[in-house]
């Protein structure tokens, strides 16, 4: 890591949630990793899925579920599909 990447990263900032929620006007989501044991709370009307499974989940900047999927390039390709800026989120 050079010294400007260093300073970039020293000076992330932290969004308040309400102002997250807001951002981009609905055209603004995140794509997280999820374990298949918590897709009931983020996705209720999913099948049960086996235990331990790592899935991806493409989600609103509210925080409503858009899609779930096994791999991350489709969440991010679906996200592109659908007009919407995705953004990092730990």
């Amino acid at each position: 890591m050079n010294d400007q990447e260093h300073h970039h990263h020293a000076e992330r900032a932290i969004m308040p949630d309400a102002a997250f929620l807001q951002l981009g006007d609905g055209k603004v989501a995140y794509i997280r990793k999820i374990d298949s044991d918590d897709v009931g709370s983020l996705f209720p009307g999913a099948p049960h899925l086996a235990p331990g499974l790592k899935l991806w989940a493409l989600l609103a900047a509210d925080g409503t579920p858009i899609m779930l999927t096994d791999s991350r390039e489709a969440a991010l390709a679906n996200a592109q599909e659908a007009d919407l800026t995705t953004v990092s989120v730990h």
